[in-house]
């Protein structure tokens, strides 16, 4: 036998003996080949009922075990001790959330008090100009009244004499033919007719004809300016990144201002660059919840203005860099006098559309449920929405948004005779 098989067989008599002092019988030969095999197998006295450790414990455990069971008196006062002090600060902490519970509503009653007061005021204003419109009409009425009155009295005069000759005549019926012929001469009356002016003689329907007008086109842009008082909740400020606009395109100090050149500077190429299409995009991008902003237009005969994901090619003159073409963009553009709405290379003609130019446009993002609006800022009509919603150009405009969607604003080839510069403005809505 070998010293290596000698040493195994010592450990083994060793194990064996090591276990019959422990009260455990070592498990046979078939045994430990089947624990080797990956088996469990707990052995167990037949003849007891307990329950048989097979690796007893330490006498520092169950020294340490002992102690954790029996706390002492200092242990035992310190966690009270912690107990009291978290239950002050829990205390503290719902007493803090009551009190901003209690200045929520506060707050919020007194945000209502002031929407009421400004409500009440323009109400007022409105009430007012009510009553100066009410108090013209009625002037006009009785100035009309007053020459009616005028005219009605000289035909009551007329018909008093009338009928004073008729009185006489019918007198002179009774006398001799030559009585009444001398009196009938003395009592002889004209006919009176109608003065031309008298037809001039009513209200003055034109000047209340344009009153209505404008008082309906105030309706109208007031409707307008509420509707956009609540889009204004969710303006956020759009700044354009200097890196990814064209050569031809500069930007002033604020980075709200596009001026268009026909030559552009010599600052070195940038990786977000434009190279080929004149388009720049915003250096913030909306990620999340509801954003509005507005484009001034009224510069520029020729533009595009949209939004797009950072995907979006910046190198070339291919379909994938140009706003509304590709799917990684979405964009309304006025081009020929013409102002259509544009996504992955498929376009309508906006609807609603006067006949005067646009002069700012509306970009509303609702990032969460895939949303995109476009508005004409100034009367507030949709030019065109994008949704999940099945559309018959689109198909689907979009499921939801994938990547975090960037402003995007380009200038599109301008006539022949278009005078330069050619800018556009981001408006400053935040300014109260």
């Amino acid at each position: 036998m070998s010293e290596k098989e000698s040493l195994s067989v010592g450990n083994g008599q060793a194990t064996t003996a090591q276990s019959e002092q422990s009260g455990v019988t070592a498990p046979p030969a078939g045994a430990r080949s089947a624990l080797e095999d990956g088996l469990s197998l707990t052995p167990l006295d037949s003849n007891s009922d307990r329950l048989v450790q097979p690796f007893p414990r330490s006498p520092k455990l169950q020294r340490n075990k002992g102690k954790a069971g029996k706390p002492t008196q200092e242990q035992l006062s310190r966690h009270l001790e912690e107990l009291q002090a978290e239950k002050s600060k829990t205390e503290a902490h719902i007493q803090s959330l009551k009190k901003r519970n209690t200045d929520l509503s506060r707050s919020t009653e007194t945000m209502k008090q002031q929407v009421r007061e400004r409500f009440e005021k323009i109400l007022a204003v409105l009430k007012q100009d009510e009553q100066a419109v009410l108090d013209s009409l009625e002037l006009d009425l009785r100035q009309t009244r007053s020459r009616l009155d005028q005219v009605l009295k000289t035909w009551k005069q007329h018909q008093d004499q009338v009928t004073k000759i008729m009185g006489s005549t019918q007198r002179a019926l009774s006398k001799s033919a030559a009585a009444e012929e001398d009196e009938g001469q003395s009592e002889n009356v004209s006919p009176k007719k109608p003065d031309a002016s008298e037809k001039e003689i009513r209200l003055n329907d034109e000047r209340f004809l344009r009153l209505r007008k404008t008082l309906y086109s105030i309706s109208k842009n007031l409707k307008a300016q509420l509707q956009r008082k609540t889009l204004l909740l969710d303006s956020c400020p759009v700044v354009i990144d200097r890196q990814t606009c064209h050569s031809l395109i500069t930007v002033n100090s604020d980075g709200r201002a596009l001026f268009l050149s026909d030559s552009g500077h010599s600052a070195p190429e940038h990786p977000l660059q434009f190279d080929k299409v004149c388009c720049a995009l915003g250096s913030s991008p909306v990620t999340v919840g509801q954003n509005y902003w507005e484009v001034d237009v009224r510069c520029s005969s020729a533009w595009a203005v949209g939004v797009a994901y950072t995907s979006l090619q910046r190198k070339g003159r291919d379909k994938g860099t140009k706003l509304g073409r590709n799917r990684n963009s979405w964009c309304v553009e006025l081009r020929n006098r013409s102002l259509s709405a544009w996504h992955n290379d498929r376009h309508v003609a906006c609807q609603g559309v006067g006949q005067t130019q646009i002069g700012k446009v509306g970009v509303w993002v609702n990032y969460d449920k895939g949303q995109l609006m476009f508005y004409d800022a100034d009367t507030m009509v949709v030019l065109q929405k994008f949704s999940a919603a099945m559309t018959p150009v689109f198909d689907r405009a979009h499921h939801q948004f994938t990547e975090p969607l960037y402003p995007a604003i380009r200038f599109l080839r301008t006539p022949q005779n278009q005078m330069w510069p050619n800018h556009l403005d981001i408006c400053p809505l935040n300014n109260p």
